[in-house]
C-alpha cells in the first residue's frame, strides 16, 4: 500500500471526527460530501478506469460473486439470530450491514491505493453488476419485508437503477468512451477521480459513531467479524472456484472485506431497523477495516507471490 495514501485516508478520517466533535461544520455536511462522490467523483473513476477494461469470463466471477456472499450471510446471519435469540431488526440490520459491502465510495480508494490504478477498472465491475444492482433489486426488498412496507414494484425498482448516476457513466464507458482520451478530458477526470479518497474519509469522519449499548455488544461484534474476516475468507475459495486468478481474484477478495456499506446502513436506519446497531456497525467496520484491508492485501500478494 502507498504510504502517502493509506496517510490521507487516515489523516482525512481523523480531521472529519475532530471536524464533528468541534461542530465546525454544518448539519447534514456529511451527506453533501456523500451526493459530490456520487454524482462528480465516482462517474469520473467510473469514465477514467474502465474504457482500459479487457473484457473476459473472470469478470463474471466478480459480477456474482457479492450475490453467492449475500446466500452466504442470510444463512450464517439466520445461524447467530437463533444462537445469540436476536430480535427481527437486529436480524435484517445484520442481514443488510453483514450481506452489503462498501465497494465503491471506500472501495474504490482502497483498492487504488492497496493494489494501483490498474486494479480499478474491477473494482468498478464487482460494484456495479455485483453490489449496486444487489442494493436496487434484493435490497429494497429486504428492507420492504422487515420494515412492513409493500413489496416494491419492478417499476419502481428499474426507476431507482437508472437514477444512479454512476451506472450511467458505466454504460458510456463500455460504449464510447475512449482508452486514451484527449489530455485535457483524461486530466480532468483523473483530478475529479483522486479527489474521491480524502471527500470520502472526510465525510466518513463527520458521521461515524462508534457509542452503543452494552447489550448490543455482540450483533456488533458478530456483525463486523462477519463482514470483514468471514466474507473475505468465503471470497478467497470461491474466487478459485470461479476461474479468477492473479490481480482479478485481489479485487474480488479486497472488495468482499470493505466494511459495511454506508448507503445501505442508511436505509436501513430510515426503515427503524435496528438504527443504533446499523450506525455502530458501519463505524466500527471502517475503523478496523483500516487495519484488516492492508493485512488483507498482504496475505493476497503473498499468496500471488
Amino acid at each position: 500500500m502507498a504510504f502517502d495514501a493509506f496517510a490521507l485516508i487516515l489523516a482525512m478520517l481523523a480531521l472529519g471526527m475532530l471536524f464533528a466533535r468541534l461542530r465546525l461544520f454544518p448539519d447534514g455536511s456529511a451527506n453533501v460530501l456523500n451526493l459530490v462522490v456520487l454524482y462528480v467523483c465516482l462517474p469520473a473513476a467510473v469514465l477514467t478506469f474502465v474504457p482500459r477494461l479487457h473484457m473476459d469470463r473472470s469478470l463474471l466471477g466478480l459480477s456474482v460473486t457479492p450475490w453467492i456472499l449475500m446466500a452466504a450471510t442470510w444463512g450464517l446471519v439466520t445461524l447467530a439470530t437463533r444462537i445469540l435469540k436476536l430480535s427481527r431488526g437486529e436480524h435484517a440490520a445484520l442481514l443488510v450491514c453483514v450481506g452489503f459491502s462498501n465497494s465503491s465510495f471506500i472501495g474504490y480508494p482502497m483498492v487504488r491505493a492497496l493494489l494501483g490504478d490498474h486494479a480499478l477498472p474491477y473494482a468498478v465491475v464487482y460494484d456495479q453488476f455485483g453490489t449496486f444492482l444487489m442494493l436496487s433489486t434484493l435490497g429494497i426488498v429486504i428492507l420492504a419485508r422487515y420494515s412492513g412496507e409493500t413489496t416494491p414494484s419492478a417499476r419502481h425498482v428499474l426507476l431507482r437503477i437508472a437514477k444512479f448516476p454512476p451506472l450511467w457513466a458505466l454504460l458510456f464507458a463500455l460504449t464510447a468512451m475512449p482508452a486514451d482520451p484527449p489530455k485535457w478530458i483524461g486530466g480532468g477526470l483523473q483530478r475529479l477521480s483522486d479527489a474521491m479518497l480524502p471527500l470520502v474519509m472526510l465525510s466518513v469522519g463527520l458521521s461515524i459513531q462508534l457509542r452503543l449499548p452494552r447489550r448490543e455488544f455482540k450483533p456488533l461484534a458478530v456483525g463486523v467479524v462477519l463482514r470483514l474476516l468471514v466474507m473475505p475468507l468465503l471470497a478467497l475459495p470461491l474466487s478459485y472456484a470461479l476461474g479468477m486468478q492473479g490481480e482479478v481474484l485481489q479485487v474480488n477478495v479486497l472488495e468482499s472485506g470493505m466494511p459495511t456499506m454506508i448507503t445501505a446502513a442508511a436505509l436501513a436506519i430510515s426503515h427503524d431497523l435496528a438504527p443504533r446497531l446499523c450506525a455502530a456497525i458501519v463505524g466500527y467496520s471502517i475503523v478496523v477495516s483500516l487495519a484488516t484491508l492492508p493485512l488483507l492485501a498482504w496475505a493476497l500478494h503473498a499468496l500471488a507471490g
